[in-house]
This record gives structure tokens, sequence and C-alpha cells, in this order.
């Protein structure tokens, strides 16, 4: 099969197992069907932020649970997630945000003095995401993560543009010289090399469809 967007294979596996965990975090347990609704419910608001097609959407993040709804959610929009270092200083934040032409931004609250610090030189960026984690307030001037995930929309989700294997996710990485470069990927191209849906040491061959690799979860 040619043409795997990451929404449809995440969606399908939703429907399928929607009350089995899909993300542990600690005593955090999120099931598929909560997963797939946190994802949805951020692409609306990302759509309704006036988002386009292939728009892209940064992850500032830890490990946790937030990193992948925002990646779905982008997916799900037809929008291209970019991947942020959380140990990157001023210069390589406000590089990187450029240079992709981030429109929007999840952050852990731990960095909100540095995004502070940085916003005002990135007019590109139409909304901030917070994801509060205990360290300090959301800011006024951001959009609290949690109130809108935590709201269900109707889903799925797609921006009117629909969906393609095509659709990129940015890849930035951190070289020893210059600044961060950033590696185009296509879904399908990314999804074929993850060996699409199989597993190699399992003898597993590639799945034919989205459905399959519904099933073989």
């Amino acid at each position: 099969m040619s043409g795997w967007n990451f929404a449809d294979v995440y969606e399908a596996v939703a429907a399928k197992v929607p009350a089995r965990p899909c993300q542990v975090q600690g005593d955090r347990i999120i099931t598929w069907g909560q997963f797939d609704a946190r994802a949805d419910a951020l692409a609306a608001d990302l759509l309704a932020a006036g988002l386009t097609r292939q728009s892209k959407v940064a992850a500032y993040l830890f490990n946790c649970p937030e990193y992948l709804e925002t990646y779905v959610a982008a997916f799900k929009g037809g929008f291209a997630p970019v991947n942020t270092n959380y140990r990157y200083g001023h210069d390589e934040i406000v590089y990187l945000f450029d240079n992709a032409d981030a429109e929007a931004v999840v952050f852990h609250a731990a960095f909100v003095d540095l995004v502070e610090a940085v916003r005002h030189e990135l007019p590109k960026v139409r909304r901030w995401y917070c994801v509060a984690d205990g360290t300090t307030a959301v800011p006024d001037w951001a959009t609290d993560y949690e109130a809108v995930v935590a709201v269900p929309v109707a889903g799925p989700v797609r921006g009117p543009w629909g969906r393609s294997g095509d659709d990129l996710l940015l890849l930035y990485t951190g070289g020893t010289t210059g600044m961060p470069k950033g590696v185009m990927r296509r879904q399908d191209d990314l999804f074929n090399v993850l060996g699409s849906g199989g597993n190699a040491v399992l003898g597993i061959g590639p799945a034919a469809t989205i459905d399959e690799v519904a099933e073989r979860l």
C-alpha cells in the first residue's frame, strides 16, 4: 500500500480498541479513545486559529502524552509537526520556529520564561498552547492546552484539503555546526521505513491496509 497517513492509522486503531491503554506516564493512563478525542479537539482548535494546509505546528515539550497528541492533531488537520529540542536556548528557538514558519507552538509551562522572551520575535506564530506541569501558571497570552483538549468535538477532524501520504513531518537535527537543520519527511515514506505496520524481528510482513494495522494491535 502507498499513501499512508499517520492520522488514518491512529484513528483506525482507536476505533478498534478505544478502551485499551494508548499512553501511560506514571499514574496517567490515556486510552486510545481518549487519546483520539484529545487530538481531535486540538486539531479543531488549530483549524479555528486559521492554520492552513501544511502549516507548521511545533512541539516544544518534554517527553509526555501531549507530545504525541500534538503530532497526531497536526496529522489529522493536514498540518506538519515540528520537533523541538527542549535544551535549546534563546537563539536556537527563535531560529528554529522562524525557519520552520511555525504558526502554532505547544510548550510546557517550565519553558514560560524563555517563550516569553522570544515570542515577540516570532510574529508568524498564531497561537501558543501552554501545557501546565506544576511549575508555573499558564500565562494570559497563551492558550491553556488542557482546556482545549478536554472539550470533545465531533470527529474525526480533517482540514478541508483532506489528508495525503505526501503530508510532511519536519525533523530538525541538532548538528555540531551551525543552527538546526530541518529535514522534510513524507508520511508515506516514513511509515514504510518504519515497516508499514510489520515487525521484522517477529517475522511479520508489512500491512496491506489500514484495517490490517489496527487488527494487529
